[in-house]
């Protein structure tokens, strides 16, 4: 069961890199995803943005920030948000032929979120794509043990892994 990950510095950098490898891959590798790729969503007059979850392949798009206001610091995630995600992609994992997770987070650390999604996949042996920022990458393997694999964060090279990964499916 093949697992990477790929981790960026700077805000957004991981998600970007991820979404642009989505992209790469051929249409009838597309279809059958399941997971999620986040996009940050610039809003007039405020310093911060809104984080929407795009599901894979085709949507539904969650919000998953909670708008505290301008001043507002710490964690916005709306941790009800990001689970009605996680729900949206579990009912596409039948059927589907890799999982792609934006982000191995602070809920993912503490055993909820996406794990179950990602020990799902790995129990059906699909390849499975992470997101993690270095604050959460201990956590990651720990989790993963030597099963994760670290790629070099270039949208070619993923998208590459991921459908070698997939073709292998077949």
């Amino acid at each position: 069961m093949p697992i990477a990950y790929v981790s960026l510095p700077g805000r957004g950098a991981t998600d970007a890199v991820i979404a642009a490898a989505v992209l790469r891959l051929p249409p009838h590798l597309c279809e059958h995803l399941a997971g999620t790729v986040q996009r940050d969503v610039p809003r007039a007059g405020r310093s911060l943005c809104d984080m929407e979850l795009a599901v894979l392949p085709n949507g539904p798009v969650f919000r998953i920030n909670q708008d505290r206001g301008e001043a507002a610091r710490g964690c916005r995630l709306d941790g009800g948000a990001l689970e009605e995600a996680v729900v949206a992609v579990e009912a596409r994992m039948a059927g589907a032929n890799a999982l792609i997770v934006n982000k191995f987070g602070k809920l993912e650390a503490q055993g909820r979120g996406y794990v179950p999604l990602i020990a799902q996949a790995a129990a059906l042996e699909l390849p499975v794509l992470i997101g993690v920022n270095g604050q959460n990458l201990p956590d990651l393997l720990a989790f993963c043990g030597d099963l994760a694999t670290r790629l070099e964060p270039e949208a070619e090279q993923i998208a590459a892994w991921l459908a070698t990964h997939i073709s292998r499916q077949r």
